[in-house]
């Protein structure tokens, strides 16, 4: 029986940083490896017939969650149906959100019993002599994954070192939605540290501010350039003006490479220029999103969480201390952005904002 492999990968959400479990899939594996391998193990089952069931088998499982059934399989899975969404009261209508209704699918009991059984793990060396960035932060804002135009940005990792004047190797920063800058300007760059005064892209939009960075490296002189992305992304603050007037201008945050914003800035109630982050987490037991407005430290002041379920306008209260007591936001795609806290932020996302009146 082959193993299930895995590498220890690093946290940088972590203080200090640790290392999370990441499993590597040996292959992915659809219809055509199920026909084979059951009539392979079970030859009175040809592979011709087991491919033309399998799908059949899977449109009767839809189908009976279509008409409200659970499907439970015994000793494999049970699938399920649940629903995202608010209602303002009891009867109320249901919210037009054509991803309201989404699917569950877990192991039984027995199934993942003999899975953490049987299984036996393999651990698998880091990459070596890849460049390895473990962690990027703001020099002027102490803050992580945050690239500021006005600050310098540090880099940590290992096998970062490389020659600024050769061609073969360079350090970019990528936007997501578009455009990417060789850097030029660096203070330190050694095995174990870069610092450089980041040349930040334009992209299309100014909600898209979202960056990615990679790092390669030529290690002697005839050796294959190996490259290395740093795993999390970079976001640099946006501006937020005009918000003490009467009707300010919205502004595009919390969104990645899309061409439109997720949310909007919409308005508030602020006294003075300030510099602040807003937070989202995400909450996978309760399955919704909690806004938050929070200083320029971790573990600062904070305003309360407010929970949102789906597409809306909500209130995010101040926290004390700060110049700007509310902020008024509109959530404009709840399911966009509830895949990209899963999917890129691992269920933490926060932007700076630089709001003027």
């Amino acid at each position: 029986m082959a193993t299930l492999q895995w590498r220890p990968a690093v946290n940088a959400l972590t203080k200090p940083v640790s290392c999370r479990i990441q499993i590597i899939p040996r292959n992915i594996a659809g219809y055509e490896e199920m026909a084979a391998d059951i009539s392979a193990a079970h030859p009175v089952y040809n592979a011709d017939l087991v491919r033309s069931l399998a799908p059949l088998i899977m449109d009767w499982v839809q189908g009976r969650m279509i008409n409200g059934d659970q499907v439970t399989l015994p000793n494999a899975f049970i699938f399920g149906i649940s629903a995202q969404g608010r209602l303002a009261s009891p009867d109320a209508p249901l919210p037009d959100d054509e991803d309201m209704l989404q699917a569950s699918i877990r192991g039984t009991r027995d199934f993942m019993r003999r899975l953490r059984a049987e299984a036996k793990l393999e651990r698998l060396p880091m990459n070596e002599k890849l460049p390895h960035i473990n962690s990027a932060e703001d020099t002027k804002l102490k803050l992580p994954d945050v690239l500021n135009p006005a600050g310098l940005l540090r880099l940590t990792g290992s096998n970062l070192y490389f020659d600024e004047d050769d061609p073969d190797c360079s350090c970019v920063i990528r936007g997501t939605a578009g455009g990417e800058t060789k850097q030029s300007t660096f203070g330190t760059v050694s095995n174990s540290e870069i610092l450089l005064a980041p040349d930040i892209p334009a992209q299309p939009h100014p909600w898209n501010n979202e960056y990615t960075i990679i790092l390669t490296t030529q290690y002697t002189e005839h050796g294959t350039p190996r490259t290395g992305t740093y795993q999390r992304r970079l976001r640099s603050p946006l501006a937020v003006p005009n918000l003490g007037h009467p009707h300010p201008p919205e502004t595009g945050i919390l969104t990645g490479s899309a061409a439109a914003p997720h949310v909007v800035v919409s308005g508030g109630s602020v006294s003075a220029n300030e510099r602040l982050r807003i937070q989202v987490i995400q909450d996978l037991v309760e399955e919704r999103l909690l806004f938050s407005l929070t200083d320029m430290k971790d573990d600062g002041a904070s305003g309360a969480e407010i929970p949102v379920t789906q597409n809306g306008e909500y209130t995010l209260p101040g926290f004390i201390g700060s110049a700007v007591s509310s902020l008024e936001i509109n959530v404009n795609n709840y399911a966009a952005l509830w895949e990209m806290i899963r999917n890129s932020y691992q269920g933490r996302l926060v932007d700076v904002l630089d709001v003027a009146v």
